[in-house]
């Protein structure tokens, strides 16, 4: 089942994983002007890194607070429709939050999380770890970034 889920969907699917006692891998982002660096990250899967089940992709409104009133390119609908295209994961939109949190996702929590967060800064961390999950931060692609694009493509122009 790939598909975008709201908040109580993402919930009861949670639920049901724990009562199978699954454990589900989380991670989100902006996933705004999707680039190479995206799709590595979701599809990276070597030992210890696993491709996350679930993708929360942020909402507008946190984009917008955290990375400007210019952002996002595409809204968050349009976002996660393109993220459940990719055969790496399934997307839930969250609408409220400033940035999506692994309460919101499945349990038996593992955290995926680029290393290009610190990690004392990584959202819901203690809640992955008050459940006896893990965070585990990725590496990310250098030299790939939307922001990174956006700033050619306003040379350009």
């Amino acid at each position: 089942m790939r598909r975008v889920l709201n908040v109580d969907e993402a919930v009861a699917w949670r639920e049901e994983l724990g009562r199978q006692g699954r454990r589900v891998v989380f991670t989100n982002g902006v996933f705004d002007i999707l680039h190479p660096g995206h799709v590595r990250y979701l599809a990276r899967s070597p030992p210890p890194w696993r491709r996350p089940d679930f993708v929360a992709v942020n909402s507008d409104r946190s984009v917008r607070a955290n990375k400007g009133p210019e952002r996002p390119v595409h809204p968050e609908a349009e976002r996660a429709e393109v993220i459940t295209a990719l055969p790496s994961s399934m997307p839930q939109s969250s609408s409220t939050k400033t940035r999506p949190t692994p309460s919101s996702a499945p349990s038996s929590p593992t955290s995926r999380q680029g290393r290009d967060w610190p990690a004392d800064q990584i959202v819901g961390r203690d809640i992955v770890e008050a459940r006896g999950g893990v965070v585990i931060r990725v590496p990310v692609e250098e030299g790939h970034s939307t922001t990174g694009v956006l700033r050619k493509l306003r040379q350009q122009n």
